[in-house]
């Protein structure tokens, strides 16, 4: 089956979404799903004014038109609200194809902490959005729920997953003064950061990311040690190193780092918000407290070894196939599939394909 997956956030940009998109895309070929991918880096692109380092992409109709006649796929799925995403969106109402689409982002409190805009008005276009997906997939059972009670039809699920042979406990020292205590992510204003660096906690300090934020945070915390963006070994090292992984923010569906940093054997300490507590639950792994320091201090006493086996219950494997499962169930049951002549599922061992 051929996929193509429609995304605004797309390489260069680190984040959640595009680690998982990436990983989907491997992880889908011994499943028989042939993944390709239509971003930004197809069309012109602006930076964010308050974010330069974020770009936007402009899409033509005309060629995004083209770019799904030569992609040839079998099913859509739409992975932002972005610019791509309403274009391909219009798309298929245009010609009457089934798509998917997938909630990874709160964007109505994500909008909040930038800019004096109601909730509701952002949770009504959210809604207008996924209306006409077949199916609007959900990381958790948790946020599936909270979709289907704020009127969102079709929600099904899509976990997520994490490499455990990568992210690993390992003998790592990073000569600092203990206990590490340790946030990754963007280095922006919906992150909540200055929640965790303003906290009176023993030890260090240390922020791995990026962001519109960061040269701000630096001066102002000046005991804090921030690293930048790492990536591969380097980021799996400062994982494994650290003590307790701190994760401020209010505004994540999900949060990969998360389970990235308990395969690392590193408890979490967190808000009581929907990321951490769709993740972790009431799992002996992690401390959610509105009390953040209280957080970080309880979680040092968590075992590593609980940690490691939590995140072995979340593979790659087992989010793509669900992800590659809900895509096949709305091929089969759309119009054009019944009609169509069947085809055998291919295998496919190349590299996933980018639509240029």
């Amino acid at each position: 089956m051929r996929i193509l997956v429609a995304t605004d956030a797309w390489h260069p940009q680190v984040n959640g979404v595009v680690r998982t998109l990436t990983m989907m895309a491997d992880t889908a070929k011994p499943l028989g799903a042939d993944v390709s991918f239509l971003t930004p880096q197809s069309f012109r692109t602006f930076a964010m004014p308050s974010y330069r380092d974020l770009r936007v992409a402009l899409p033509r109709p005309a060629k995004i038109a083209r770019l799904i006649a030569e992609a040839r796929p079998d099913a859509i799925h739409i992975a932002t609200e972005g610019p791509i995403g309403l274009m391909v969106r219009r798309y298929c109402r245009k010609q009457r194809l089934p798509f998917t689409t997938s909630f990874h982002t709160r964007f109505p409190e994500y909008v909040r902490a930038r800019a004096p805009i109601p909730e509701s008005l952002i949770w009504r276009a959210l809604r207008r959005f996924h209306a006409p997906s077949r199916a609007v997939m959900a990381a958790t059972p948790a946020l599936a729920n909270e979709l289907r009670m704020r009127g969102f039809a079709n929600v099904v699920l899509w976990p997520r997953g994490v490499d455990t042979g990568f992210f690993h406990p390992r003998g790592i020292d990073l000569c600092l003064p203990a206990p590490v205590f340790l946030c990754v992510g963007r280095v922006a204003i919906e992150k909540n950061l200055e929640a965790f660096l303003d906290l009176d906690l023993p030890g260090t300090k240390v922020i791995v990311g990026d962001g519109p934020a960061r040269g701000t945070l630096e001066q102002k915390y000046p005991q804090s040690l921030f690293l930048g963006a790492l990536h591969g070994e380097a980021l799996a090292q400062v994982y494994a190193a650290s003590d307790v992984f701190v994760f401020p923010s209010k505004t994540d569906t999900f949060g990969l780092v998360l389970l990235e940093a308990l395969a690392s054997g590193v408890p979490v300490a967190a808000l009581p918000v929907t990321g951490p507590r769709h993740v972790i639950g009431a799992a002996p792994v992690g401390v959610l407290d509105e009390d953040l320091r209280a957080a970080c201090l309880a979680a040092l006493e968590i075992s590593p070894q609980a940690c490691v086996d939590f995140a072995a219950q979340h593979t790659w494997e087992a989010s793509t196939r669900a992800f590659v499962e809900n895509m096949a169930d709305i091929h089969a049951a759309s119009p054009e599939a019944a009609g169509a002549e069947s085809e055998p599922v291919e295998f496919v061992a190349e590299q996933p394909r980018f639509v240029a």
